[in-house]
């Protein structure tokens, strides 16, 4: 199995608790971090990336947290995933192929595979992944109606 960074699945986590989770009020990461049990260090590491590119926005003051910055059938797992992947290479984070086989045969392998990845995530939207929270998840039925998006 391959295995994605740590990083890269807890933004995908908190993104979609933020979206199955929207009130008028913006979801706190102290919330996320108990409903997901994500590490504080990397939640809000990663939430500053999902602002900077657009898919989360920041509210501060003491009732201050994220809420999505645009509708949540607007945005896909890709979406997510891109962010982080840039941001990891930004850091100097890349799979780097010394070799002839590597630059040659591997890596072009390893392309193909992860855009092959990219495209199945690109066709999931977040409805899609709440829709499946609400139909597979335990959550309390008694909390008030989500909202989806703010303006």
């Amino acid at each position: 199995m391959i295995h994605l960074p740590k990083k890269m699945l807890y933004a995908l986590e908190a993104v979609v608790d933020i979206a199955f989770n929207a009130r008028p009020d913006p979801v706190q990461s102290k919330e996320i971090t108990r409903r997901q049990g994500i590490p504080q260090r990397y939640l809000e590491q990663v939430m500053q990336q999902l602002v900077h590119a657009g898919i989360l926005k920041g509210v501060r003051g003491p009732r201050g947290g994220y809420r999505l910055a645009r509708e949540r059938r607007r945005i896909t797992a890709g979406d997510i995933v891109r962010v982080i992947s840039a941001a990891d290479e930004a850091d100097g984070d890349v799979q780097i192929f010394s070799s002839e086989i590597g630059q040659k045969v591997v890596g072009p392998l390893w392309i193909e595979a992860q855009n092959a990845l990219l495209k199945q995530l690109d066709s999931v939207t977040l409805e899609d992944l709440c829709m499946k929270a609400d139909q597979d998840c335990q959550v309390d039925k008694n909390q008030v109606p989500p909202t989806d998006f703010n303006i």
